[in-house]
């Protein structure tokens, strides 16, 4: 059986592992997210000038009409909205069959790729520094283990043999 040090050692590596892997598969979802929208929009494409209408940190809302003469006003926001301002006029495509899915024209999932490696490439730092941490202290904790466990041999020893 393995001792509780060496195990605790493994689950914390495992525990590593797992929060990496998904660390990847979120910032893989970015990228095929961002691809799945712009099919959505690109099967079945409208065209129209929109009006921003606010900017945040996590959100560019735009107001537009779509050819049917319908404002729309997306509640998710406008997909690929880097260098937007408020008021500004911008050309959109949208889905015709589901306009609250709108993103800048001639803007793609392309862009999503930078963000989502950046996101890889750090998680990665991190795991691998977590990892190391993991190994460093563990291995000084295994190592007074074993010496605690040695002191106590002998005491055991003396206390069975009279």
């Amino acid at each position: 059986m393995m001792p509780p040090p060496e195990r605790l050692q493994r689950r914390l590596h495992q525990l590593v592992l797992l929060l990496w892997v998904c660390a990847l598969l979120g910032s893989s979802s970015v990228v095929l997210g961002a691809a799945f929208n712009d099919y959505k929009i690109n099967s079945d494409p409208g065209r129209a000038l929109a009006v921003v209408t606010s900017v945040t940190p996590s959100r560019t809302t735009v107001d537009f009409q779509d050819e049917e003469g319908i404002y729309h006003s997306p509640p998710g926001g406008l997909l690929y909205p880097t260098g937007l301002g408020e008021g500004q006029r911008v050309w959109v495509t949208y889905s015709t069959k589901n306009p609250d899915l709108v993103k800048v024209e001639n803007r793609a999932w392309t862009l999503s790729i930078i963000p989502a490696a950046s996101l890889m490439g750090a998680s990665s730092i991190i795991a691998a520094a977590l990892w190391w941490l993991v190994m460093v202290v563990m291995r000084r904790f295994i190592r007074l283990h074993e010496a605690k466990e040695a002191r106590r041999r002998p005491r055991e020893a003396l206390e069975h043999n009279p």
